[in-house]
Parts: structure tokens; C-alpha cells; sequence
């Protein structure tokens, strides 16, 4: 099982559309491990996008990303990356296919609701910035054998 670190966006919050997403997440399969409803930080933003810094956009993404709360979340699941990235869809909501989150629910390249973790190492590096003591649900779900055929 692989855990991703998922951020739901203030565009998300302010627009109440975070039990959507949840669902969809939850309805494919993957189960949630961690969520945190915070206010972050500057620091903490500029932390997470760090790889960012320099680029053109990097001071008006720290503003979105500060500038209401959001719910952080660690999800759990086989190639939970992967699969979180694709139910996401495409940055720009514009491009993102039908059925995605982005291509079913926003219209913006910037606010685009939805932050995934894009690899196994920032994965990693993310869930440590935002979960430091790493304490994530292990209970054992029944479900899991009926997701996965386990």
C-alpha cells in the first residue's frame, strides 16, 4: 500500500465542494488515513512549494494556498499516487478530461481545488511536512479485499 499526501484547496473549502471530493476518493477505493482542517502558514506554503520558488507564479500561489483554510489529507491505497493524480486530472481544470475533479468541478488554472503529491519522493517529503509524527490510521479495513481482490 502506498500512502499520498492530498491538500484540498480553499477554492475547495469556499466552495463546499470538499464531500465531493472526498467521495470520490473514498468511492474508488482509497481510504483515508489522516485529515487536518488548518489555516497554513506562509512558511509552511512556502515550504510544501518549494521546488516553486523563483517561478512567476510562486507569490500569487503562496496567496491562494494562505488565503483560506484547507483540509489536508494523507490517503492510502495501491498506487495511491497514481491514482489520486489521475482522479484529479489535468492542473489547468480547463484541460482536465470529464470525470476528473478538476475537469468535472473547476474552471481555473490556479485554482484548480486540488493539490496530489506527484511522486513517490515528494510524497514522502510531503506527508513529513504536513504529518510529521506520521500517526496514520492503521486499522485493517475488510473493504480492502473487495477493492483489491486481496
Amino acid at each position: 500500500m502506498e500512502t499520498t499526501l492530498i491538500i484540498l484547496k480553499p477554492d475547495a473549502v469556499q466552495r463546499g465542494l470538499c464531500g465531493d471530493i472526498l467521495h470520490r476518493f473514498e468511492r474508488k477505493g482509497l481510504t483515508i488515513v489522516a485529515m487536518n482542517m488548518m489555516l497554513i502558514s506562509k512558511e509552511q506554503a512556502e515550504k510544501h512549494y518549494e521546488e516553486h520558488k523563483g517561478k512567476p507564479f510562486f507569490d500569487g500561489l503562496i496567496r491562494f494556498v494562505t488565503s483560506s483554510p484547507v483540509i489536508v489529507l494523507a490517503v492510502r491505497g495501491q498506487n495511491a499516487i497514481m491514482v489520486c493524480r489521475k482522479l484529479i486530472g489535468a492542473t489547468n481544470s480547463q484541460m482536465a478530461e470529464p470525470g476528473t475533479i478538476r475537469g468535472d468541478l473547476g474552471m481555473s488554472g490556479s485554482n484548480n481545488l486540488v493539490h496530489g503529491s506527484d511522486s513517490p519522493e515528494s510524497a514522502e517529503r510531503e506527508l513529513n511536512l504536513w504529518f510529521p509524527d506520521g500517526n496514520f490510521d492503521t486499522t485493517d479495513r475488510t473493504k480492502d479485499e473487495w477493492v483489491y481482490g486481496l
